[in-house]
């Protein structure tokens, strides 16, 4: 992999998404307003708020069901019980928990605090529904792969997508973009067995490229009232792939030191 110039361009005057809208259409027709072009290296960043949007994955508040271990939890952390019973629902295994925090592994795996559920930039306050949540997409590798095949297809190339987030990390403060949906490339790069600038062989190296596309847009997306979804980048050096994942991104348990 040689290092090149990488190119992060907004989609500016993006639309507010709905529920039901249609989310490649939309970013078409903004890139084509825009002027942009795909190239062989151009991959396409979205933000999952706008695809748990589409997806209709926005619940409001009260209408959600508090189950005896949700309030147990809610006791212990300090949150609204029926949050926790969204996040309970969405989560494979509690990790730790304090009080306004739970830390949970999400059913795709990733881990997280209070499994991706997001009340900041999820529309105002519905005078009927009340409070309202976003989760994650239920399946963010398959909600990237449609994106990338419809994107495809409307630009007659290949475009892959990541579908980023913004995370917290072991040991470090702030947040992070990572890669929670991948299609079209790969995600991470085995590097073992290339050589150095020396000329010695690489024995353990494997770059999270989808994670670092993701960190880098999340930049240009901004994380408060920018409106900036969807980030055109160019410049990647990519590995095609037909079955990317983020799943690649995430460490098998029983390489797991730390639970």
């Amino acid at each position: 992999m040689k290092p090149g110039a990488l190119q992060l361009t907004p989609i500016t005057d993006f639309p507010a998404v709905l529920a039901g809208d249609a989310l490649p259409e939309l970013i078409v027709a903004a890139a084509r307003r825009q002027g942009l072009h795909p190239s062989e290296s151009t991959v396409l960043v979205v933000a999952q708020k706008i695809v748990s949007k589409s997806e209709g994955r926005l619940i409001a508040l009260d209408d959600v069901e508090v189950t005896d271990e949700a309030h147990a939890l809610a006791v212990e952390s300090g949150k609204d019980a029926r949050l926790v019973s969204l996040i309970l629902r969405e989560a494979k295994a509690v990790i730790r928990v304090r009080r306004g925090l739970i830390i949970v592994e999400h059913r795709t795996g990733h881990i997280l605090a209070n499994a991706g559920n997001d009340a900041s930039n999820v529309g105002a306050t519905d005078d009927e529904k009340g409070e309202q949540v976003l989760l994650w997409p239920a399946d963010p590798d398959a909600s990237a792969k449609r994106l990338s095949e419809a994107l495809s297809e409307a630009f007659g190339q290949t475009i892959p997508v990541v579908i980023n987030d913004s995370l917290g990390r072991p040991w470090r403060m702030g947040t992070v973009g990572f890669a929670i949906g991948v299609a079209g490339m790969e995600s991470v790069w085995d590097q073992v067995g290339e050589p150095d600038l020396d000329g010695r062989l690489m024995q353990v190296t494997a770059p999270a490229i989808a994670d670092s596309i993701a960190a880098a847009a999340s930049l240009v997306q901004g994380e408060t009232n920018q409106g900036q979804p969807v980030v055109w980048v160019e410049g990647c050096q990519l590995r095609r792939s037909g079955n990317a994942s983020a799943q690649q991104l995430l460490r098998p348990l029983d390489q797991d030191m730390f639970r």
